[in-house]
């Protein structure tokens, strides 16, 4: 399997993709992953009414951002969502304009105040408009257009393999289908034998999502769907690095190991620095903690759940970034001092 992907007119470094996550994949996330390493990194879900209205936040943070000249990313990915033809092709073409060198139309997310609005993987369940979307983004830009999607919107109705072949006929350049139905949510595993009926279907490369966590299952998901790449999601969460190990891993005799515990100090602290400086102190601070939460996860945490708790709760706690620091740096010298200060500290 060759060490590149190729989607339209661009070429990723690799085949270890990062997963859009709304309220995950913000750009400081975006920016951290990449200086580890990793070769595609999808921005937060960006509903295309909001984008094409210009509120400021949604496009800042989602897009124009990752433009800015010292801290530009080298790849650009922007997903959208929406329901609605004429929003979606604004949308794509403010996404071209803001500097995305491919843009993601998303039938996959299942959450409920997504599928309620009749979007995301609801979609699946209206091919006709899915493919007006479709063909109204692919219009709407000059730049590539891939499909996220699901296998379907339940164990009834898996037609992500006749969509996938709509997709290709309307330009679509990439399939990623993650390996559940939407009425599974995040339930049971992922069906990575299933997303080979989506890959016989089409000529496109297809990126197969779900439960995929480490070189291991990398390898697995590749072997039973069939797929060109992976894409990794939840696996990601406090491990900005491991898209970067996990694409080494495929192709030599490393392991995906983690990086030192120097390393991820330092990275960690990256984060949250970029974080504060991209949200300010007093927002950056409340965003990042859920990335808090996850570094420890990742860390130092004793076995016993009570403690890796009441570390994470102390953490959580401390409601300023000098304290923030102080205490990262104490859990990984294996100071007691995270359980121990209080949350003012």
């Amino acid at each position: 399997m060759a060490q590149t992907l190729k989607i339209g007119d661009v070429t990723i470094p690799g085949r270890v993709l990062t997963a859009p996550m709304t309220g995950v994949s913000d750009l400081p996330f975006r920016r951290i992953a990449s200086r580890c390493g990793a070769p595609y990194v999808a921005t937060e879900m960006v509903a295309c009414d909001s984008f094409a209205r210009g509120r400021p936040d949604v496009v800042r943070r989602a897009a124009i951002g990752a433009k800015e000249d010292e801290h530009a990313l080298p790849l650009m990915v922007i997903q959208l969502v929406g329901r609605t033809p004429e929003w979606i092709a604004k949308g794509a073409r403010l996404a071209e304009e803001a500097g995305a060198d491919i843009i993601d139309f998303n039938m996959g997310c299942p959450a409920k105040e997504v599928t309620g609005a009749l979007s995301g993987s609801a979609l699946m369940r209206e091919p006709e408009l899915a493919a007006r979307l479709i063909e109204a983004a692919v219009n709407g830009t000059r730049r590539p257009v891939t499909l996220k999607m699901r296998l379907g919107w339940d164990d009834a109705s898996r037609n992500a393999p006749e969509i996938a072949q709509l997709a290709e006929q309307l330009g679509v350049k990439a399939i990623t289908v993650h390996g559940r139905t939407r009425q599974q949510f995040y339930g049971g595993k992922a069906d990575w034998r299933a997303v080979a009926d989506v890959k016989k279907a089409t000529r496109l490369p297809v990126i197969v999502n779900g439960d995929i966590i480490d070189a291991a299952s990398a390898r697995t998901a590749l072997e039973q769907s069939g797929a060109d790449a992976v894409m990794i999601g939840r696996g990601a969460y406090g491990r900005p690095w491991i898209a970067a190990a996990l694409d080494k891993a495929l192709y030599t005799s490393d392991l995906a190991g983690e990086p030192s515990l120097a390393s991820r100090l330092g990275i960690a602290l990256e984060h949250f620095t970029d974080t504060l400086r991209f949200y300010g102190d007093a927002l950056g601070l409340k965003i990042f903690r859920k990335h808090l939460g996850w570094y420890v996860e990742q860390a130092l945490c004793p076995a016993d759940p009570a403690q890796r708790r009441l570390i994470k709760s102390r953490l959580c706690q401390i409601d300023n970034a000098h304290g923030v620091e102080l205490a990262l740096a104490a859990l990984w010298s294996n100071s007691a001092l995270p359980i121990l200060a209080p949350a003012h500290m």
